[in-house]
């Protein structure tokens, strides 16, 4: 995606409840001083959400990760959902 110096970008993930196990996403992060994360938090349901403001011109990356949480003695399988999307500044 691409963006200018002065933009804010919000990312907003849903997570989801599937046979007694919740699916969560950390909150979202960046790699690079490009973006700056202005907001961010988590809801009970597993969603995440975080707002960025573009500093400056460059390559950014904006991150996060999905798991499972085991409610009721259930086991969660050993998986994890990669999120990520390349944030282009010109």
């Amino acid at each position: 995606m691409s963006a200018r110096t002065g933009d804010d970008i919000e990312v907003t993930l849903t997570g989801h409840r599937e046979n007694g196990l919740t699916y969560s996403w950390s909150i979202p992060v960046s790699d690079s001083a490009v973006l700056r994360r202005t907001a961010g938090g988590k809801t009970p349901s597993g969603g995440a959400t975080a707002r960025f403001h573009v500093e400056k011109d460059g390559t950014a990356a904006i991150s996060t990760a999905k798991h499972c949480r085991s409610g009721g003695g259930r086991l969660c399988p050993l998986v994890v959902t990669p999120w990520k999307v390349r944030v282009e500044v010109k």
